[in-house]
Parts: structure tokens; C-alpha cells; sequence
């Protein structure tokens, strides 16, 4: 397994910044990786996946490359205070760039993407508005309910607008997709204090065509908890072992 870290200057960024990327030690010679973009939560960073579960312990053996961004406390939009485009960042330059220099697979039904809290949010708003892209995508404690957190905190530096009926809107994003639609997983602890948004984007969505999995058990929001549905998710993403590895 190889650990990268890499510093790239991005232009929908106006700066440089960080992402970690994990590629298996052994692949498929000249078959394009299947990718998981794993998104940090609200004040983490590209480091917080590795420093707080075992990821390289899971994917250690698998035919995989896994790609963790810097998000900064974006919300994985493009910030209306100009400072961080990071959803534009993540699809226009993150993405071809990985695709392209580590033969990652460009297609839909290789990719997926997962986040825990704000990151969680992150990877349905970004399944949900490139469903051409990404395969499937999985929130664990995800901040779901975003018009209600945008009317009770101050995030006008994040959204330039209401949030219900737009781009940054879950729910209307899973009512106005076509019919080509992401797999999803949704995941969250009944003690969380974002458990009920869960249950209502639940609720919401279960009729809405969707090949959807929604799981809760105990829990609040820790990575204690995260890290667990971390080990499960790639089974569920269909991710498979290296075909030359002896063990799981």
C-alpha cells in the first residue's frame, strides 16, 4: 500500500492545498482503479481520516484507491464569500487530475464517495448533482437538513442564498434528479444531535426510487462511530480484494 500526500495549486482555489491519496501496493496491470473520495467534517482536514480510524487497515488489501481532500469548513460548496470554490475544485480539477495521473477509473459505477457530518452532506450533494459521476454515495451522521442549520447559524459566508429549492438543498436535489440516480447509504447514531434531520431526509426519500440503505444504532457523533461504518462501506460499495492478496 503506498501513502501519498500531495500539495497541487489549484485554480478554482486561487491557492495551494493538500490532498492524501492511498494506492494498493499490488493492481491489475494497466486496469484503472475503482476510487472512493472520503470528505472530512466541519474544522477537519485531509489528515482527519487517517488520524482517527483505521483506514489503511481496511483497504490495506483492496483493489482501491482512496482520495481525501481538503474541504476546508466549506460545506463542499462554492463558499459565497469567494474564498474557497471547493465543489467546483473536487468535480473540475480534483477528480480529471486523479483520473489522469494515477489511472484511476473514470466511470460512474467505479466511483463513489463518502463523508461523516458536513462531509456526509458533501458526498450526497455531490452524488446527487453529478449522478453521471459517482456510483453511489454514503453519509455517515451527515448534516442532511441544511436549510434548518443555514436558518439557525450564520452561514452566510457559505451560502449566498436560501438554501431550500437550490443547489445546496438535499432534498431537492433527490426530487429533481433524472432517472439515472447514485446508489446511497445513510448512517446515523441515535443519540446524534443531527439524528432527527436523518430521520426526516429518511423518511423524505425512501419512495423516491432510489436503491437506498439507511442504517442507526447507538451512538453520537464520534469517530469511534464513524470508524466502524468506515470498515463496512466498501463491502457495501462493492470494493473487492486484490485479486493477488493472500489475505482480507
Amino acid at each position: 500500500m503506498a501513502f501519498l500526500k500531495l500539495e497541487l495549486k489549484s485554480e478554482m482555489l486561487n491557492s495551494e492545498t493538500s490532498v492524501n491519496i492511498i494506492l494498493p501496493e499490488k493492481r491489475i496491470k494497466g486496469k484503472p482503479l475503482p476510487t472512493v473520495y472520503l470528505l472530512h467534517g466541519f474544522t477537519g482536514g485531509e489528515n482527519s481520516w487517517c488520524r482517527q480510524t483505521s483506514l489503511a487497515r481496511y483497504v490495506r488489501y483492496k483493489n482501491v484507491a482512496v482520495v481525501m481532500p481538503n474541504g476546508f469548513n466549506s460545506f463542499y460548496t462554492d463558499m459565497a464569500n469567494g474564498v474557497y470554490n471547493c465543489y467546483s475544485y473536487i468535480i473540475k480539477e480534483l477528480i480529471p487530475f486523479c483520473i489522469e495521473n494515477f489511472n484511476l477509473s473514470p466511470k460512474r459505477e467505479d466511483t463513489y464517495v463518502a463523508g461523516i457530518s458536513m462531509g456526509g452532506y458533501g458526498a450526497f450533494k455531490l452524488a446527487l448533482s453529478n449522478p453521471h459521476m459517482f456510483g453511489a454515495a454514503a453519509s455517515f451522521s451527515g448534516a442532511m437538513d441544511m436549510k434548518r442549520l443555514a436558518g439557525e447559524n450564520d452561514m452566510s459566508m457559505v451560502f449566498d442564498k436560501p438554501v431550500e429549492g437550490s443547489e445546496n438543498d438535499l432534498f431537492y436535489l433527490a426530487e429533481t434528479i433524472g432517472h439515472v440516480k447514485p446508489r446511497l447509504y445513510q448512517w446515523c447514531g441515535t443519540e446524534d444531535f443531527l439524528y432527527q434531520d436523518n430521520i426526516k431526509f429518511r423518511d423524505f426519500i425512501k419512495n423516491k426510487g432510489f436503491d437506498y440503505t439507511y442504517k442507526e444504532g447507538p451512538g453520537d457523533h464520534e469517530w469511534k462511530f464513524w470508524d466502524e461504518q468506515l470498515r463496512k462501506i466498501f463491502s457495501w460499495f462493492g470494493i473487492a480484494n486484490n485479486p493477488k492478496s493472500e489475505r482480507n
